[in-house]
């Protein structure tokens, strides 16, 4: 059994909580409390310190990570489908279930959407209500909205 090593990585709008092992990341969460970041990162994390680095510095939109989320068949379906948006768009819930076969299965979509084990690479930032609200979002709504943001500056904030 391959266990899982973790180190912290301290972003604009929080400390990310890495976990994983040479078979993928298997979690990026958002922690709140004020974590002690380390010198010595695990080499099967590096890269995805790295490319969080480098997509909060605005320099990355795709990225390519090995990734193994834990869930069920269905959560893993949804979370796959979010890897199809990209970087500065968005969806709606309802898009998302279309987009799985199934209109009707809107609140397993929003679910599962809910219970992405790792934060930001599968963007379920990403996804909106039908009406444009920024509608759930486990780190926190102001979180969701700066990382839209982040990945689509109004052309406002790039005049200055």
């Amino acid at each position: 059994m391959e266990y899982n090593q973790v180190t912290y990585y301290k972003t604009p709008i929080g400390t990310a909580k890495i976990e994983g092992n040479k078979n993928g990341i298997q979690s990026i969460t958002i922690i709140d409390e004020k974590i002690e970041i380390p010198f010595d990162i695990p080499s099967s994390l590096q890269n995805c310190v790295q490319q969080l680095d480098e997509y909060f510095n605005g320099n990355r939109t795709e990225f390519n990570l090995k990734l193994n989320p834990q869930g069920t068949n269905f959560q893993k379906r949804v979370w796959k489908e979010l890897l199809n948006v990209s970087h500065g768009k968005t969806r709606t819930y309802l898009e998302q279930s279309k987009r799985l076969g199934d209109v009707k299965a809107i609140r397993a979509v929003a679910s599962a959407n809910g219970k992405n084990p790792i934060w930001i690479v599968i963007p379920c930032h990403r996804i909106i209500g039908s009406n444009g609200s920024l509608t759930g979002y486990a780190g926190g709504l102001w979180r969701k909205k700066w990382l839209l943001e982040h990945e689509n500056p109004s052309p406002q904030q790039l005049l200055f």
